[in-house]
């Protein structure tokens, strides 16, 4: 593993998953109200015993420099590290970055060390628990150019992901990406395939999927990157690779998720909220790490609490909750209900309770939230009620943003006392 250097794509500018990254670079964006996207791949590495961590980003980057500054330190004793790589100006010039490919062209003077003979390149915006290092012992084993993660997907989604086909032997023989319509017809997963995958998804209408997870050997992602102007990975280098290269496939059958929209980032946290949960941040031997707060404990009185989860620092006076996730130093009043919700929590704690607009940070008395997003250090006033009851699918507002039905408050808002939404 130590031949092995790590990338982490930042992504782009997170357009689908907006408002949520109106601040924020798309991997910065909380979880579960107390972790970060990011730390999802880099504890994944971590724990695959990888030390030698990039992470490539542009967009509205400061609050993922300080997340990851703060949280990934290596001892004096350790060469690793985890350190973020933002498209900066160049003696020759230099532009935002064009594409996947085009970011690591651009910070190929950075990785151009030797002692890496492999890279391994992740998408920073999933959720999954993986162990790298079967799917690095396959590359090495098969001979192969370059490997490519695979997991499935159903025919409703399948036209946001490189899709492709395998042969018997795992060999990636035909690549699309981002296929719509008729462009999808015969790459179906053959049943064969799907048994590997436990049958999640019906023969006919399931798909494999890249995962944006990809190994390389370093003379192949020199020839792709370097010796062409491809700018990305799905689009143009895996397309033209599987004619001349050896691109082998590797089955990932667990629970992954890709985060780009804010129907599948609210779909995922509910599903953690599930009986047995999706996905798992109590294993002891994969913990997800992120950056270590001094924060009290929860203080919860005269609450209704129903299958939730609830982060460090919270103050819940008198509220119900059912089926959501309160995020870190959150302050829900007295007579509040929030129901199948995400709360982002909060920055900092307010020592004047009354401070701005006459509204305090928080969640105010007999307020009514149900199937929202409340991103960070919002205000909302008391008796203010969300409910979407029209039950509108897009809108955006000065105040709130509507996707997919669901109300999303953006970070720093104020909702004044008594506003219905």
């Amino acid at each position: 593993m130590k031949q092995t250097l790590t990338v982490i794509l930042g992504g782009g500018a997170g357009t689908r998953l907006y408002p949520l990254t109106k601040y924020r670079a798309k991997p910065a964006v909380p979880l579960t109200g107390k972790y970060r996207l990011i730390d999802v791949a880099i504890s994944n590495a971590i724990n695959s015993e990888l030390r030698h961590i990039y992470v490539l980003t542009q967009y509205l980057s400061s609050s993922l420099n300080r997340h990851v500054s703060q949280a990934y330190r290596f001892d004096i004793f350790s060469n690793g590290f985890v350190e973020i790589l933002a498209a900066e100006q160049a003696e020759e010039g230099g532009h935002w970055y064009q594409g996947t490919a085009d970011a690591l062209r651009q910070q190929w003077h950075t990785f151009d060390i030797p002692g890496f003979d492999l890279f391994l390149v992740l998408p920073g915006d999933a959720l999954y628990h993986m162990d790298y290092r079967p799917l690095i012992r396959q590359h090495r084993e098969s001979g192969a150019d370059i490997t490519v993660a695979v997991n499935t997907v159903p025919r409703k989604n399948a036209h946001h992901f490189g899709l492709l086909h395998l042969d018997d032997k795992g060999v990636i023989t035909d690549f699309r990406e981002k296929p719509k319509g008729d462009a999808m017809n015969g790459i179906e997963a053959p049943q064969a395939m799907l048994e590997k995958f436990g049958d999640r998804f019906p023969f006919g209408d399931t798909f494999l999927a890249s995962m944006g997870v990809y190994v390389f050997n370093r003379s192949a992602l020199e020839r792709y990157v370097l010796e062409t102007d491809f700018n990305d990975f799905g689009k143009h280098i895996i397309p033209t690779a599987i004619k001349s290269s050896k691109c082998h496939g590797y089955i990932f059958p667990g629970y992954w998720e890709d985060i780009g929209t804010i129907a599948a980032f609210f779909e995922a946290h509910m599903g953690l909220l599930k009986d047995p949960p999706v996905f798992s941040f109590n294993r002891p031997s994969w913990p997800i790490f992120t950056r270590p707060r001094f924060l009290p404990n929860i203080n919860a009185v005269h609450c209704n609490l129903e299958n939730c989860r609830v982060a460090d620092g919270c103050i819940l006076e008198g509220a119900t909750v059912r089926t959501s996730i309160i995020g870190i130093r959150s302050h829900v009043r007295r007579d509040a209900v929030i129901e199948d919700s995400i709360l982002m929590g909060c920055d900092y704690y307010e020592e004047n309770a009354r401070h701005r607009a006459d509204v305090p940070l928080g969640i105010g008395e007999r307020a009514v939230i149900k199937r929202a997003i409340i991103d960070k250090n919002v205000r909302i006033g008391r008796g203010v009620k969300i409910l979407n009851i029209d039950n509108v699918r897009e809108k955006d507002s000065e105040l709130y943003c509507i996707r997919d039905g669901i109300v999303i408050i953006p970070k720093n808002t104020v909702i004044p006392d008594g506003t219905v939404i």
